[in-house]
């Protein structure tokens, strides 16, 4: 990989050649310049995680966001609030790392099409759905089949329901202390 040259800049044409040969050479770029969504878009394109070092307006900014974590998924953590509470942000995201649903906003948490992928890419992902979507059967069922153990995340009537409890325990027989007392007997 390149070495960064660690100087500022301060002139548009500079900075942009030198996130074009590095991304993370928008450490180096002004305020100013970490606000310019044609050099902010180019240092994304090369490490989607420089998003963390621009302007707050370009973690906010949708197009920006979006190329940042395709091809960093990591780069959501960086994101605004409100891209955090974006369903297409966040659906790129969580399908290619499940755990970033806990970063997503509440909203997003509580979006039955945001969790079932995070469940698909990291059954953990349950663990941080809400309290409604721990209690879906679907859900569960998909998050139960990929790690028994997640039954720990689902609701009461879940933990009851006989269906569920034999898929977790086939993938792992300790799923079954997760179970309702009347189903481990």
């Amino acid at each position: 990989m390149d070495q960064v040259r660690f100087v500022a800049y301060h002139d548009r044409p500079s900075a942009l050649e030198a996130v074009t040969r590095n991304g993370f050479a928008l450490i180096s770029a002004s305020e100013e310049l970490r606000g310019d969504k044609v050099l902010v878009l180019e240092a994304v394109r090369r490490n989607g995680s420089v998003l963390q070092y621009a302007s707050e307006d370009m973690r906010g900014d949708k197009e920006v966001v979006l190329q940042a974590v395709r091809v960093d998924c990591q780069a959501f953590l960086y994101a605004s609030a409100d891209m955090r509470g974006d369903k297409e942000v966040a659906l790129c995201a969580v399908r290619k790392n499940g755990h970033l649903l806990h970063t997503a906003s509440a909203g997003m948490r509580a979006d039955k099409e945001v969790v079932l992928a995070a469940v698909k890419e990291n059954s953990k992902a349950l663990g941080f759905a809400c309290e409604d979507l721990q209690g879906d059967r679907e859900i569960v069922l998909e998050a139960v089949r990929r790690n028994g153990e997640v039954l720990e995340y689902a609701n009461d009537d879940l933990r009851a329901d006989k269906e569920v409890v034999l898929e977790a325990v086939r993938r792992n027989g300790k799923a079954l202390e997760y179970a309702c007392e009347d189903l481990q007997g």
